[in-house]
């Protein structure tokens, strides 16, 4: 079975920063592009960032300077930074593999 476990949400102050860290199983994970989403209560899902196999990134323009989208191939592992982070920030985020697979998310709170 393929299964994705989201990590590393919290709460921080606004300008704080997080690593939020998202590990896979039971693919081949070095092959698939893979993205992190973020949703509030009431909102659609959106995609703030994205990271082919080949390590190309694409950002939403909410988040370009402040977020940085990486992976390990050799951990099955792909993360996202989030720096000087915003109150506007707070959501679920949940990594996904391009495609077909979701993870249950990890929360990120920012409140001051």
């Amino acid at each position: 079975q393929v299964q994705l476990v989201e990590s590393g949400g919290g709460l921080v102050q606004p300008g704080g920063s997080l690593r939020l860290s998202c590990t896979a199983s039971g693919i081949r994970f070095s092959v698939y592009g893979m993205g992190w989403y973020r949703q509030t209560p009431g909102k659609q899902r959106e995609l703030v960032a994205a990271i082919t196999s080949g390590g190309s990134t694409n950002y939403a323009d909410s988040v370009k300077g402040r977020f940085t989208i990486s992976r390990d191939n050799a951990k099955n592992t792909v993360y996202l930074q989030l720096n000087s982070l915003k109150p506007e920030d707070t959501a679920v985020y949940s990594c996904n593999v391009a495609c077909c697979y979701w993870g249950q998310g990890t929360q990120v709170t920012v409140s001051s």
